[in-house]
């Protein structure tokens, strides 16, 4: 059921699980339109992201993966509502009662933006390089809050401190600094408002190798220190493992998975997700060579015209006719798990090498 302009009705905010969550995302739905001619009349629908429901619960870091165009991104910019969804509900349980974040307007949702904050991928394009340090991080406090003068300051001091830079630094450009440099002042523009959810958007993808270890160890760090939340998207999963509590499969939009992350890495449920944890780079040399890489067919399926029934049928080595035919439900497993596949019981899928799982 829909209102007379696309979007679902508002609704009462779903009984949280446990005390614990921060977000609930229901229904979650970011259709983009594909306009033809010089009227613009709208001849299809990128289905971005397609009916995604997770949960992100306080204190944890829930990663978002899968293949480049899969909607995850998306997903974080609907979250802090870089985009208005076409539909579904985020309901936040972070203020005074739950607030569904996708109903608010721009003036409504400037506490919550204070909140909810974003890493971005490229910390070369995401920096300002006409602005000092000092005003690339106290933007968000110009915008979003009444702080100023030596109180701001001091405020993008502790954060620049924080994520290991010194407090003078505040008045150079962002020229002068290495590519780790850079991302530690995104980082500390993120912080500067004191969230509660962060979502890191491919937060380290850009960086060196010999950084990277060094970015997830801080990101750790601010988390326990802070009491923060993380909402982490990647497409690496050697660093979803090592920095995620719980992680979300996503393909063409949807969810196939939700599952503890060493939990999907020994055993996943989805043949989607067994695909890539045949990827996963091999650290150990005794463990290379013992397990085939599984290499899908096909291409990814196309999100304005994807196939019907599940969308990996045409690429998935254990279809069935029913998977021509029939959607498969995300739906509970035990154990924390959720898998939307008609044979996920079935199936007897293959992890990552246990060897290099701590």
């Amino acid at each position: 059921m829909t209102t007379s302009n696309g979007l679902s009705p508002q609704i009462s905010p779903p009984a949280a699980g446990n005390a614990g969550q921060l977000l609930q995302v229901r229904g979650l739905k970011m259709h983009f339109p594909i306009t033809k001619g010089v009227f613009g009349g709208v001849k299809g629908y990128v289905k971005a992201v397609d009916d995604v429901v997770f949960d992100i619960n306080l204190g944890e870091t829930l990663g978002l993966v899968g293949e480049s165009g899969c909607g995850k991104t998306t997903v974080g910019r609907c979250i802090v509502r870089a985009y208005k969804p076409t539909a579904g509900q985020m309901w936040y349980y972070g203020g005074a009662s739950p607030t569904d974040l996708a109903e608010l307007n721009d003036d409504q949702l400037k506490p919550y933006r204070r909140d909810i904050r974003m890493i971005f991928q490229d910390p070369y394009s995401s920096l300002n390089p006409r602005m000092p340090v000092f005003e690339n991080v106290s933007e968000a406090l110009v915008n979003l809050t009444n702080i100023r003068g030596s109180e701001m300051e001091d405020r993008v001091k502790d954060a620049i401190v924080r994520v290991g830079l010194r407090p003078e630094y505040i008045r150079r450009f962002p020229h002068a600094f290495s590519g780790g440099e850079r991302q530690r002042i995104v980082i500390a523009r993120a912080l500067v408002t004191n969230p509660k959810l962060v979502i890191c958007d491919e937060a380290v993808a850009a960086l060196d190798v010999s950084i990277r270890a060094q970015v997830l160890n801080l990101l750790e760090r601010l988390r326990q220190e802070l009491n923060l939340t993380y909402l982490f998207v990647s497409h690496d999963l050697s660093v979803v493992r090592y920095i995620c509590d719980r992680v979300v499969v996503m393909y063409v939009g949807r969810i196939v998975e939700v599952a503890p992350v060493n939990d999907l890495f020994r055993q996943p449920k989805h043949p989607y997700t067994e695909a890539l944890m045949s990827s996963v780079p091999i650290q150990n040399p005794r463990h290379r060579n013992k397990e085939a890489r599984i290499r899908l067919e096909g291409e990814v399926a196309d999100p304005s015209n994807p196939p019907t029934g599940c969308y990996f049928h045409p690429r998935c080595h254990y279809a069935q006719d029913r998977c021509r035919h029939e959607t498969p439900a995300l739906r509970d497993i035990g154990n924390g798990r959720q898998v939307a596949c008609h044979f996920a019981e079935q199936l007897d899928l293959k992890g990552a090498v246990l060897g290099d799982i701590a």
